[in-house]
């Protein structure tokens, strides 16, 4: 099949869209398909690249929020989208945002009557603290951009999601089209348990004290993944519990001020961006993974985590509870609840000698998210949009038969 994808952001960019689209695009080629992947330049300018059997088309944009790396606006991409449609002439079309581009993308497939499908990896509260600092007023503003997303979706031939929460969470928006609950999928060759790294090496290299029971976060540090609130619950804790912050986002500055009021200074790590590679070596020097977020729609942070064997500490809100199974992988606590994640994190500790075992639950769990099976999942649904004869067998998955 020809599989033209577009969306926002794209490898190199961190997200969890990004990381998302780039193991789909890159997967579909490994499987034999012609993948093109439309998406705004990072340099600004019209390029293109050939990058592990994926052609990039990235189109002439302008920044539109310097805060965010991956607010870029692609300036009239019609005619650029319009050509390269005629070009590569694809099978279909699969989108992964309702942004501009996309919505261009949208226009020109039911144009030329190619299928559409769209994957959601939107939630408001992803991106209402930047447009809406000011708690007064978010309701509204969370209908609006409700709107804005259902408004395209809305037209399409199928939509996705990452999980059973997250197609939930679009059937109480009263979304009308076909809907499949499909996880983002994890690399098992990437993200697995490694007895031969140098947990101390690693340790060392980013400043982590060798000795300490490190719970770890990877993620965009912002408002709605609520690190404020692991912090906070670090001050209720035994001095050798330490937190790594691991990403970079708009929050950075407060958190540190905020690890310096609350005299955390040496047991808060903040590393920064660090690069796709070094993440498994990061997972592997670590003792239990947490997120505290309560905006999430999967998580492919905390999969990643779970691949590489390691407990799981996350708040019991949206789609983590689907991850977290307490007692077996790990422990779910009470969202915003600095004290209860507090008493989870002791309790961890107390149980260090069910780690290796919370860390085999937590490989259990993650087997049927493998990234083949994503794959595989995509293929079908577009085979039987094209109207297939012969679709592909299903394999594991998360949601009911399509």
């Amino acid at each position: 099949m020809r599989i033209l994808i577009a969306g926002q952001t794209y490898k190199p960019h961190a997200n969890g869209q990004a990381v998302f689209t780039t193991q789909l695009a890159e997967g579909l080629a490994s499987a034999g398909h012609n993948v093109v992947m439309l998406t705004p330049s990072n340099e600004l300018r019209a390029c293109e690249e050939d990058r592990n059997g994926v052609r990039i088309e990235y189109l002439t944009a302008i920044p539109v929020d310097p805060r965010i790396r991956e607010a870029l606006y692609a300036v009239v991409p019609g005619p650029r989208v319009g050509a390269i449609m005629n070009n590569f002439q694809p099978d279909v079309v699969h989108i992964q945002d309702h942004y501009p581009l996309s919505r261009t993308v949208v226009r020109l497939a039911r144009r030329r009557g190619l299928p559409v499908v769209g994957t959601n990896h939107f939630m408001p509260a992803n991106v209402i603290g930047f447009v809406l600092p000011f708690k007064s007023g978010r309701s509204a503003l969370t209908r609006f951009l409700w709107w804005t997303m259902l408004s395209l979706y809305g037209k399409l031939d199928a939509v996705t999601a990452p999980s059973r929460t997250a197609v939930a969470i679009l059937k109480e928006q009263a979304l009308d089209v076909p809907l499949h609950a499909i996880s983002c999928g994890v690399s098992r060759e990437r993200f697995e348990p490694n007895s031969h790294s140098d947990r101390d090496a690693v340790r060392r290299k980013y400043g982590i004290a060798t000795q300490a029971e490190v719970f770890l976060f990877v993620g965009r540090l912002d408002e709605e993944k609520h690190i404020e609130v692991a912090m906070r619950a670090l001050t209720e804790t035994r001095p050798t519990i330490h937190l790594v912050v691991v990403g970079r986002g708009r929050l950075e500055s407060s958190l540190r001020q905020l690890a310096a009021s609350l005299g955390l200074e040496d047991r808060v790590v903040f590393t920064g961006y660090v690069p796709n590679e070094a993440l498994p070596g990061l997972l592997c020097a670590s003792d239990v993974f947490m997120m505290p977020s309560e905006a999430e729609l999967q998580s492919i942070a905390t999969l990643e985590a779970m691949a590489s064997g390691k407990p799981v500490l996350a708040a019991n809100a949206q789609a983590l509870p689907e991850l977290v199974d307490p007692g077996v992988n790990g422990y779910l606590f009470e969202p915003g609840d600095p004290a209860d994640c507090a008493r989870h994190m002791e309790r961890l500790v107390d149980e260090r000698g069910r780690w290796p075992e919370m860390g085999k639950a937590s490989l259990e769990r993650v087997a049927p998210h493998q990234v083949e099976s994503t794959i595989q999942r995509y293929v079908r649904i577009y085979r039987r949009l094209l109207g297939a004869r012969h679709p592909l067998s299903e394999p594991a998955s998360l949601s009911p038969a399509d």
